[in-house]
């Protein structure tokens, strides 16, 4: 008997040890420098939701512990996933790799199946886990930034600017996380619905709409809670804004009105206006814009 209970512990703790290291894998995408390591689909919200995972990338060389950039997809709140913004900025990606970054590619429920704030909720959460698990992923818990896209941009911002905040609808079961976010990159993300043009108020169908559930014009109290610039105080994280010049998405001066408001309260931030850019695309991934980005995560985060 003693025997077999011998064996049987063996067998587990081998089928545990093939379980963990089926967690690591090289990235499928051939814009990560070679031998970045994977801990792909990892599931940080206890559930079986496909949009409570996230993927860990480390860079080849080893450390006891790295920074980490924490990544936000944009899609309007109701698109991609936790890939996406990454083919149009390869060299950033590639970046942050080289210079030493974790990178954390976090995706949170669309505002088609959970309306704000689960998007917020699930960004927190995911966050505080790779927090939690700092020392089993070989994270700095005290070099944490987000970067976000777009709808990203918004959560990216959002989330720096209430993280001082005892926001409780901002937090699964209401308990404010634990993590602190040192620098926050916002390309292209609204910062104020009750001002932002390109979405149709009268279309209960437009982003904004399903986002909030409501029309933001009918409803100033729900657009000013899902608004960044609602949450700057002095105790927020320096920004880089990126907004391109000719957005037909989100007018500039989202972006414009954010870096006025951290202004106003002593926040260091810096805004590029990229000339004749649209919403998206590769000339977010330009040298000048990678040197400011890099910049600012050597001097925050490193």
């Amino acid at each position: 008997m003693k025997k077999i209970t011998q064996n049987v512990l063996i067998i587990l703790t081998c089928a545990l040890s093939a379980s963990v290291h089926a967690q690591t894998s090289s990235p499928k995408q051939p814009f990560f420098p070679k031998g970045t390591v994977l801990y792909g689909d990892v599931n940080y919200a206890g559930d079986t939701l496909k949009k409570h995972l996230l993927d860990i990338y480390l860079p080849p060389v080893v450390k006891d512990s790295y920074p980490v950039i924490i990544w936000i997809h944009g899609g309007a709140w109701m698109l991609n996933d936790k890939y996406a913004d990454m083919g149009y900025m390869q060299k950033t990606v590639q970046g942050f790799i080289d210079n030493g970054y974790a990178v954390a590619s976090i995706d949170y429920r669309w505002s088609t199946t959970a309306p704000f704030p689960a998007q917020i909720q699930d960004c927190n959460q995911a966050i505080e886990f790779l927090y939690q698990n700092a020392s089993k992923y070989k994270l700095n818990k005290d070099k944490f930034g987000v970067i976000g896209f777009s709808a990203g941009g918004h959560l990216a911002s959002l989330l720096a600017l209430s993280n001082n905040n005892n926001v409780k609808e901002f937090y699964p079961g209401g308990n404010k996380p634990h993590f602190k976010i040192k620098l926050a990159l916002d390309f292209y993300g609204p910062s104020n619905f009750l001002s932002l043009k390109g979405s149709d108020v009268n279309d209960p169908k437009s982003p904004v709409s399903l986002l909030l559930g409501a029309y933001a014009i009918d409803r100033p109290d729900l657009a000013n809670i899902a608004s960044p610039v609602t949450y700057v105080d002095k105790n927020d994280p320096p920004f880089l804004i990126v907004q391109g010049e000719k957005d037909e998405s989100v007018n500039y001066t989202q972006s414009v009105l954010l870096s006025s408001y951290l202004k106003l309260a002593g926040v260091k931030n810096e805004i590029i206006i990229v000339p004749n850019a649209p919403h998206y695309g590769v000339m977010f991934d330009a040298e000048d814009i990678r040197k400011r980005v890099f910049y600012f995560m050597d001097e925050y985060l490193k």
